[in-house]
């Protein structure tokens, strides 16, 4: 997910380097020979943008995506592609030519969100020394980091992410001392963070999530005393965090999740005063949580999921400014849902696998919640008196509980896109619920291994939203409804261990484009199966244990005679 943060001095650094030129720049004959070049690289273009390069118009006045500068000779100083908004597929197929170094008043290159070009970046793209941003992202970049960006002194903005590059971050890249924002996620790299980053002293943004990056940590960071974000999530670093974190007192953001961290979250990072997010999810880390930490005066969001720590949480230092929480599946034993939480405006609350029991409370202030998890604890009795007050919740889930309540009594909030009540002990008609209910929004549903009786009634396909489905090990009889046909963007459907009978409705081929995964296993269901794809290339085990169904992938169906 893009970075506000990033957007945001993304969009300044664009702002202030493309000056507002005169008009009727006249475009440099060399330069336009260049990115008519690149545009010979370009096998296709779905966005329109390339086809405004006619030669024979002025690439200053005519061209999409190109800015001068009338009073440098119409030296081109901004080239952008980036990606059309809705429609249909915005892409551009081709590589990077070398050309584009003949463009050496070039300030501003972004090729963005492309998704098809490819090859490697062009080493001689160091000779556009006037580079001040180079954004290539969301391409089919591969290869390494060409070594001789060390000559883009110039350069502030770098990202190549959502690239396929790989090998070793080069530690030479600390010699492009001028940049403030770099950004090589979601790429193949390995190995360490160069120790010598921690000498880019202007650097406020550092993204180097989603790689394969490993070793520790490096302390040099925390020299970074103008750094507001740092995302190191998605890799394989080992070793503790490291203290001097402490130090880099700007910092906003903290993303240090999906690692395998050890040891304790160091109290020095609750002196960092300006922290507003910190995710510390799917680590090793153990001990207790610092006071300095809950208690950051501008934390809004704290994620410490999946990890070992251990009680008790210094819930009554909790900062005012807290509206998202995550503790889930740690060694935390709440018993109840704590009254820090309980008596405060939250937006998202979860506490899976907290050891809590009882009824589910009623929150003093709930109106403002988004997400509730509240899975795998020992919560018992009904969820009405709970949610009746929650009307912008969007994602309930409650999994794994003792809930025990007639579901056909339930009324959903209006906004709920996900729903998730599995291994309860819910009773009662799904007929009875699913009239009435707003389904507008909805997207996924599982209410598996319950207790739900009734059939499934026609007008499930009013659920026009929903890609996941799951209602087996459930008593549900009847017949499956040829309305689930009209449900296009159902991915996941799973009606297994139910009492349904007679066919599989030959409407579901309609569906059969988007989904993913089917179980039917487990019913008295008996006929043929529908053969289209994909209905008739999933796994047997779909549809063992029925009365008695045929064709592929079970044996060919008998003759009529």
């Amino acid at each position: 997910m893009t970075n506000p943060i990033w957007v945001s001095i993304f969009s300044t650094l664009l702002i202030f380097s493309l000056h507002t030129y005169s008009s009727h720049a006249s475009c440099n004959a060399a330069d336009k020979a260049g990115l008519l070049s690149f545009k010979t690289g370009i096998t296709v273009d779905t966005t329109g943008i390339l086809s405004t390069w006619d030669p024979h118009q002025d690439c200053c006045e005519a061209w999409e995506g190109i800015e001068c500068n009338p009073t440098a000779g119409g030296r081109v100083t901004g080239l952008q592609l980036v990606s059309r908004k809705g429609g249909g597929p915005s892409i551009m197929k081709g590589t990077l030519s070398p050309s584009l170094a003949s463009l050496h008043s070039l300030e501003v290159l972004v090729i963005t969100g492309l998704q098809r070009i490819g090859g490697s970046i062009p080493e001689n793209l160091s000779e556009v020394t006037n580079l001040t941003q180079l954004y290539l992202e969301d391409l089919m970049l591969q290869g390494t980091i060409p070594s001789s960006f060390t000559r883009l002194r110039s350069l502030k903005a770098l990202s190549l992410s959502g690239n396929h590059l790989m090998g070793q971050i080069p530690s030479s890249l600390s010699s492009v001392s001028n940049l403030v924002q770099l950004s090589l996620a979601r790429n193949l790299f390995m190995g360490p963070i160069p120790d010598s980053f921690g000498g880019l002293s202007h650097l406020q943004i550092l993204d180097l999530s989603h790689n394969s990056l490993s070793g520790v940590i490096p302390a040099s960071l925390g020299l970074l005393k103008g750094l507001t974000y740092l995302d190191l999530s998605h890799n394989n670093f080992t070793g503790k965090i490291p203290v001097s974190l402490g130090n880099s007192n700007m910092l906003q953001d903290v993303s240090l999740n999906h690692n395998r961290l050890t040891g304790g979250i160091p109290s020095q990072i609750g002196g960092l005063k300006s922290l507003m997010t910190l995710s510390l999810s799917e680590n090793l880390l153990t001990g207790m949580v610092p006071v300095a930490i809950t208690s950051l005066p501008k934390l809004w969001s704290l994620n410490l999921s999946h990890n070992i720590l251990s009680d008790p949480f210094p819930g009554n230092a909790i900062s005012p400014s807290l509206l998202s929480i995550d503790l889930s599946y740690n060694g935390f034993h709440f018993r109840e849902i704590p009254y820090w939480i309980r008596e405060r405006a939250m937006t998202n609350v979860h506490l899976a696998g907290c050891g809590i029991t009882g009824s589910l409370p009623r929150f003093l202030r709930p109106s403002q919640f988004n997400s509730i998890d509240l899975s795998d604890n020992f919560l018992s009795g009904d969820i009405n008196a709970t949610f009746a007050r929650m009307p912008y919740i969007e994602k309930i889930k409650l999994s794994n509980n003792q809930l025990r309540f007639d579901i056909s009594r339930i009324m959903l909030p209006h906004q709920l896109f996900h729903l998730d009540l599995h291994s309860n002990q819910i009773y009662g008609s799904l007929s009875g619920f699913l009239k009435g209910q707003p389904f507008k929004f909805l997207e996924s549903l599982d209410m598996s291994r319950n207790q739900i009786t009734g059939e499934i009634p026609s007008l499930i396909s009013e659920m026009s939203n929903l890609v996941m489905l799951d209602l087996s090990r459930n008593q549900i009889e009847g017949t499956i409804p040829s309305s689930v046909g009209q449900m296009g963007r159902l991915e996941w459907l799973d009606v297994s261990n139910n009492r349904l009978e007679k066919k599989i409705p030959e409407s579901l081929i309609m569906i059969g484009g988007h989904l993913r995964h089917a179980n039917f296993r487990g019913n008295r269901l008996c006929g043929q199966i529908p053969q289209g794809r994909p209905f008739n290339v999933f796994p047997i085990s779909t549809y063992l244990h029925n009365l008695c169904l045929c064709g592929k992938p079970m044996p060919p169906c008998k003759s009529s005679n």
